[in-house]
């Protein structure tokens, strides 16, 4: 499984909180935005394979309308 370094971001997409450690679902590369997961869903996107995580990246931004 990949691990990917993310950020939260603002809506206006500006840095918010801390950075994460989070498994990559998606195929994500850098610099792309990207939706993530935390908690128990976050192991969900590996099923049926168990993996130990609380966050996972779960999909990739086209574009943002606000």
């Amino acid at each position: 499984v990949t691990l990917l370094v993310i950020q939260p971001l603002t809506k206006d997409g500006a840095p918010s909180g801390r950075t994460l450690v989070a498994t990559d679902a998606a195929g994500a590369g850098v610099g792309e935005d990207v939706f993530f997961v935390r908690g128990a869903e976050a192991s969900f996107p590996f099923h049926p394979r168990t993996v130990p995580t609380d966050a996972s990246i779960v999909g990739i931004v086209d574009s943002v309308y606000i």
